[in-house]
């Protein structure tokens, strides 16, 4: 098979076709396992933020917040009193930074569509989380880095996306088909950005990434 465009996450040139479907091409990487749709089939803007438009994201909707407790309690337990945190691709209705304000922690938004104060992206914090957010992402290396910048020694990043080890058929999976989902991540993609930014992943559910970022040394 020819090699295709290289690896939005990692760089690597070692990737290549993995599926097509009536709308898109799939592309693999064989250096963090990334697997990743062809900028070529981004959509607009314009187009992109219709379909987050119909999303509803109610504060109050009890399923909701037990469907973002996946990275909340886990993020939860391990903060320290008071923290500071972002929520980064806060989406049009805001949770989870209620449920943690909620909490006693001080949070802010960041959304490119919803939230865009970019002077959140000039803070420091004690904890980053990105639900639902991270398959969207069009540049994740340089996204993840800035996040990464972000965080305070011994801070938090934590992550919430279906991977796509999780599931036996690719071509079947109903998350693909998401026109906004452009990348795709597994356990080894994980486990390879933690190893790039010299920290390891913990996995507390199948859809939560959580990784530490390491203390300074005295």
């Amino acid at each position: 098979m020819p090699e295709g465009p290289a690896c939005p996450l990692c760089g690597s040139p070692r990737t290549r076709h993995l599926l097509s479907d009536q709308r898109r091409d799939y592309h693999g990487c064989a250096q963090c396992d990334l697997v990743f749709v062809p900028e070529r089939f981004f959509l607009p803007p314009s187009q992109e933020k219709a379909l987050y438009d119909m999303h509803e994201n109610d504060p109050n909707d009890m399923d909701y917040r037990g469907f973002l407790s996946r990275l909340f309690e886990p993020m939860l337990e391990r903060l320290p009193r008071n923290a500071s945190g972002l929520d980064f691709g806060s989406g049009p209705g805001p949770t989870l930074s209620l449920m943690f304000e909620e909490q006693g922690h001080r949070m802010r938004l960041y959304d490119r569509f919803y939230a865009a104060d970019r002077r959140a992206l000039d803070g420091e914090y004690d904890f980053i989380t990105a639900t639902e957010v991270v398959e969207h992402l069009h540049r994740p290396a340089v996204e993840l880095e800035r996040l990464w910048r972000l965080l305070r020694p011994g801070g938090w990043l934590g992550i919430m996306t279906s991977r796509h080890d999780a599931v036996e058929d690719f071509a079947a999976w109903h998350y693909k088909n998401d026109p906004t989902h452009v990348i795709f991540f597994s356990r080894r993609t994980f486990a390879w950005l933690a190893d790039a930014l010299g920290t390891r992943p913990l996995f507390p559910h199948p859809d939560v990434a959580l990784l530490q970022k390491p203390a300074e040394i005295p």
